[in-house]
């Protein structure tokens, strides 16, 4: 957020009246720069909460390494449809085709793969291939045919879902070869010496620490350069401990059961290269100014219907990868697979940071609103919240994060 230049400084405070020489005055700038930053931590800090709060409610069960390994392949497919839906969001439209577009690419990965024994790396490919051309074509109707991305898209669901029972026969076809159903449930291999934890996901942890670090500095060195607010530095540092505390927890939890299932790795390349996409590459900023604001983008010479087809296109392709990892998890493509997967994406990435009207959200934000349905599903399963009362609770955690957005846009805008 830039710096409002036009706002009045406000006067001194004596020391030891709430001014910054004193302790009242560290804390009020604290709060201020929470206040600013509220849309970027706010599902974080309700993540933590969250998690704290069905630890203690479970007994600790929801923080066994076991059951944290299960998080990451429960919550996989929808992490990865989230990240499509973020940037299909940002840029200023829907997507509620991609549901059933994982099940018809998992039926037809079942097809290749145990109809026709196609080797499971060129099926992969060829599944891949084919949810780019999907999301291709319902993209070209959105960005050249000017019909709205609701309609293409629910038009779409419905023929991807008539297409798997089509080529399924109705029924479930598997199994699956055991190559691709290591992507889904396996683990990294162990390397080095014995020890209590397994070495390769230490090493990978302590990598992803220094990343992080690095990352967060060239931020807001970033930041200042430009002459941008930033947090105060004992809040920054703050942040900084935190990000590295659950970390470091979640790494050695992982490295005390099996290890990093592999899919983990997946869903960090996708959260680093979208990540990075969207904060540096042009494209990127360019779907944020569509969504945003869409005549000023196109006075500015933005190719917004090109744009736009590259989301939908990428859309496609990520909807493909998660219904490969969804169909190699179960062993089985089902007619009945993806069913409310749309649903799961865009309610991440509303909860995530997401705004209604485009422009706003993060990759890093449609990861986090996955995992706090995520962590909410198995948590209440483990207290033994029967499913009625779990899609009550959903509900009123999406309508709150929404209606979130909306006070924090009013308050900002007053």
């Amino acid at each position: 957020m830039s710096t409002d230049v036009t706002a009045k400084t406000p006067a001194p405070a004596p020391a030891g009246k709430g001014g910054p020489a004193g302790g009242d005055g560290l804390l009020q700038l604290m709060m201020d720069g929470m206040r600013r930053n509220m849309r970027q931590y706010g599902m974080l800090f309700a993540l933590g909460l969250i998690v704290v709060l069905f630890a203690v409610w479970t007994g600790g069960d929801l923080l066994l390494p076991r059951n944290v390994s299960n998080l990451v392949l429960q919550n996989s497919y929808i992490l990865i449809l989230a990240i499509g839906m973020m940037l299909v969001i940002i840029a200023g439209h829907i997507d509620l085709s991609v549901g059933s577009l994982t099940a018809f690419i998992g039926s037809m990965a079942a097809v290749f793969m145990v109809k026709h024994d196609l080797p499971w790396p060129l099926a992969l490919v060829l599944c891949l291939a084919m949810g780019a051309v999907a999301g291709a074509v319902q993209g070209f109707f959105i960005a050249y045919g000017g019909i709205p991305s609701f309609i293409v898209t629910l038009a779409g669901m419905l023929i991807f879902r008539g297409l798997t029972e089509i080529f399924l026969e109705g029924q479930t076809l598997g199994p699956f070869p055991e190559g691709l159903q290591k992507v889904a449930n396996g683990f990294l291999p162990e390397v080095g010496p014995e020890t209590n934890y397994h070495n390769l996901t230490l090493l990978l942890g302590l990598a992803l620490i220094a990343f992080v670090v690095f990352q967060e500095l060239r931020d807001r060195k970033r930041q200042q350069e430009f002459a941008l607010d930033v947090l105060p530095a004992k809040l920054f540092a703050l942040k900084l401990v935190a990000l590295v505390a659950a970390v470091l927890v979640v790494t050695l939890l992982l490295a005390s059961y099996k290890g990093a299932p592999i899919v983990l790795l997946v869903l960090g390349v996708l959260l680093v290269g979208f990540g990075y996409l969207m904060r540096n590459a042009i494209i990127g900023r360019h779907i944020y100014a569509i969504g945003g604001n869409l005549p000023a983008a196109k006075l500015s010479g933005v190719k917004d219907k090109k744009v736009t087809f590259l989301v939908f296109l990428n859309m496609g392709m990520l909807a493909a990868l998660a219904g490969l990892v969804f169909a190699a998890r179960f062993n089985a493509a089902s007619p009945k697979a993806g069913l409310n997967f749309e649903l799961e994406a865009i309610a991440a990435s509303f909860i995530g940071g997401a705004s209604m009207s485009g422009g706003v959200g993060t990759v890093l934000g449609a990861i986090i609103g996955g995992l706090v349905l995520g962590v909410l599903n198995n948590g209440m399963n483990l207290v033994g919240i029967g499913t009625d009362w779990q899609q009550v609770i959903k509900g009123l955690v999406l309508l709150a994060a929404v209606g979130f957005d909306v006070w924090n846009k009013r308050k900002v805008g007053s």
